[in-house]
């Protein structure tokens, strides 16, 4: 089960995990914090690269660099627009497969394996309790 739970602070709000790892969460206003949406795209960037890289090192590809952004238009009041991610990656020097192997690895990685993206693409129930 994955749980963190989000309280107001004495300047916003933060979101804490049992882990003791916190974020601080505001709105698109105030310094040095996240807004819930950059969030939502940092989830989605994070998952893809937390699973695609030890898929790719695993098979002796290690890349130098493996960065992404991920960006969305507001297209309505509450409402996203298509959600881009787009990696930014320096391959291992005289790693002729690496490139090959990367492309496989983060197309499965997006397609099935990142459950934030499933989450993001599938239908399904969130309930509220008050």
């Amino acid at each position: 089960m994955a749980e963190v739970r989000v309280e107001r602070t004495e300047d916003g709000f933060r979101a804490v995990n049992d882990r003791g790892a916190e974020v601080a969460v505001g709105d698109g206003e105030a310094e040095g914090v996240f807004t819930p949406v950059e969030l939502l795209l940092a989830a989605l960037g994070g998952c893809e690269l937390v699973t695609v890289e030890p898929l790719t090192a695993k098979r002796g590809h290690r890349m130098a660099r493996l960065a992404a952004t991920v960006q969305a238009d507001k297209i309505a009041t509450s409402t996203l627009g298509t959600i881009t991610v787009t990696y930014d990656v320096e391959l291992p020097d005289g790693d002729d497969k690496a490139e090959d192997v990367l492309k496989a690895v983060a197309g499965r990685v997006h397609a099935k394996y990142c459950t934030v993206g499933s989450a993001l693409r599938e239908p399904m129930k969130v309930d509220q309790i008050v």
